[in-house]
């Protein structure tokens, strides 16, 4: 099998080891990664602060391309459930009075993945051979869990760690307060809910704290920072990266 790599502007920009997590898994999997450099933002941003002209254009972009991907890749997989579900759920929205381009989203986007759902659903695989000694808690992405119906997949993923013991904290469904631009334009209101997500992470007692997009896990490090906490955050691609594979190749 061979998948494109839908690589985010956050995981690009800010958190490059959480694609190179994602590449190590799946191929230990047997699975083939290609990548184009020439992917840019998938127009999210603008999307969901009104700019609906700008989006469109951005989207009409990286349509054309996942479409190329896609006829040289099975399928296109991601690191973060809220950008599959800016491309499965909301292109079609973005295209609502383009007939044409509205099918071609739906076709396009029922081939786009988010790499938890992608393990679990598509390659039908949960212990991917990783190992992780510490207790791990798991926070449900709000675009993941609301838009894409993504919730045991990581979960199972999580469960099948070896050594690691998984624990549900209180609250899990909660946003983190992130929201993209909202953190930026409401940013006491973003603090707030921040903390009472931080709150129950640390209620859980675990030593890390796993999510499926890199946008969540820089809100709660960022706020678990300030409080001085000694939880880790964990993309769930650098979890299911770690142990075993990392033995062979050297820790880091």
């Amino acid at each position: 099998m061979k998948v494109s790599l839908f690589i985010t502007c956050v995981v690009d920009q800010f958190f490059p080891r959480v694609g190179e997590a994602l590449v190590e898994v799946l191929t230990r999997l047997g699975v083939e990664v290609v990548f184009n450099p020439a992917q840019t933002c998938c127009g999210q941003p603008a999307f969901n602060t009104g700019y609906r002209t700008e989006a469109r254009e951005v989207a009409a972009r990286m349509l054309e391309l996942f479409e190329g991907e896609l006829t040289r890749a099975d399928y296109v997989v991601a690191p973060s459930g809220s950008c599959v579900a800016m491309v499965r759920k909301f292109y079609p929205e973005v295209f609502a009075d383009e007939p044409p381009q509205r099918e071609r989203a739906e076709r396009v986007g029922a081939r786009v993945y988010e790499l938890s759902e992608f393990l679990v659903n598509v390659l039908g695989v949960e212990d991917v051979n990783a190992s992780f000694k510490e207790r791990v808690t798991y926070h449900d992405s709000c675009h993941l869990l609301r838009e894409l119906g993504v919730s045991s997949e990581p979960r199972r993923l999580i469960a099948a760690v070896g050594q690691a013991e998984f624990v549900e904290m209180d609250r899990t469904d909660a946003c983190c307060g992130f929201g993209g631009t909202f953190s930026v334009r409401f940013p006491e209101l973003s603090a707030a809910i921040a903390e009472e997500k931080a709150t129950s992470i640390e209620r859980s007692r675990a030593g890390a704290v796993v999510a499926c997009d890199s946008s969540c896990l820089m809100q709660i490090a960022g706020l678990l920072a300030r409080r001085g906490s000694d939880v880790r955050c964990l993309h769930i691609a650098e979890l299911l990266a770690s142990g075993a594979a990392a033995e062979g190749r050297g820790a880091r």
